[in-house]
């Protein structure tokens, strides 16, 4: 897991933009700053931050259409968004979560309230990052078990063919076209094993260990961070 979360500040108004950065970075995160929709899209892309404060209220492509555009995207639709705008009304806070907002914080906002959304949207996607790789995990355990039933088939139909041969060979008549015909059984048993085998190839094995050091690591920062939000800032 990572020491330092990565986090992009997205604002029209510099100032704005400072504010966010300034209490971001005492609290140990790395900011990057986008002053607009196009070019925050950009920089999600090339920085893949962590989380993003989004404002909604910004000339050409205003918030909601970012938070669409990312949230419709393989690539960045899993980074949390958390709206910040002065837009207070239901209808625009459903806006905002119908785009694909994880959270909502209105302005102006204090240094606790937005450093306990940022901590629980960081937590949820750690969770959700964890969950995806049991995901990937679970899905490589059931097809090495397939893979096995289906490789079982074609040896035995191999074992089988070898010890008829052997007992044809031992004969005082041999059959050749019998013969041939188990050799025809091997090599298309031998093509069967060949194609699961390829088809494996294609298979990515998941970092187990990885996995479970990034669990412990994870259940050991949300207790951190649980205990660092009962503090006073």
């Amino acid at each position: 897991m990572k020491n330092n979360y990565k986090i992009l500040v997205v604002d029209d108004q510099p100032d704005n933009v400072f504010l966010l950065e300034d209490r971001l970075n005492k609290e140990g995160f790395n900011v990057i700053k986008a002053y607009d929709g196009i070019s925050a899209i950009d920089k999600v892309k090339k920085e893949n931050p962590d989380l993003i404060l989004l404002d909604v209220m910004m000339p050409k492509m205003d918030g909601f259409e970012v938070c669409k555009a990312l949230s419709s995207n393989d690539k960045t639709r899993l980074t949390p968004i958390i709206m910040v705008t002065a837009l207070n009304s239901t209808s625009d806070i459903e806006k905002g979560f119908e785009a694909g907002a994880f959270d909502y914080i209105k302005k102006p906002f204090n240094r606790v309230e937005l450093l306990a959304r940022i901590k629980a949207a960081l937590r949820f996607n750690e969770t959700n990052k964890l969950y995806l790789e049991l995901e990937k995990i679970n899905t490589f355990s059931s097809t090495v078990k397939k893979t096995n039933h289906e490789i079982k088939q074609p040896l035995t139909l191999i074992n089988l063919s070898v010890t008829a041969l052997k007992r044809e060979l031992d004969s005082v008549v041999f059959d050749k076209n019998s013969a041939v015909k188990r050799i025809e059984f091997i090599e298309s048993a031998v093509k069967d094993i060949l194609n699961v085998m390829s088809s494996m190839l294609n298979i990515k094995e998941p970092e187990v260990k990885e996995f479970l050091d990034n669990l412990k690591a994870n259940q050991f920062k949300i207790g951190a961070e649980t205990q660092s939000l009962e503090q006073p800032l």
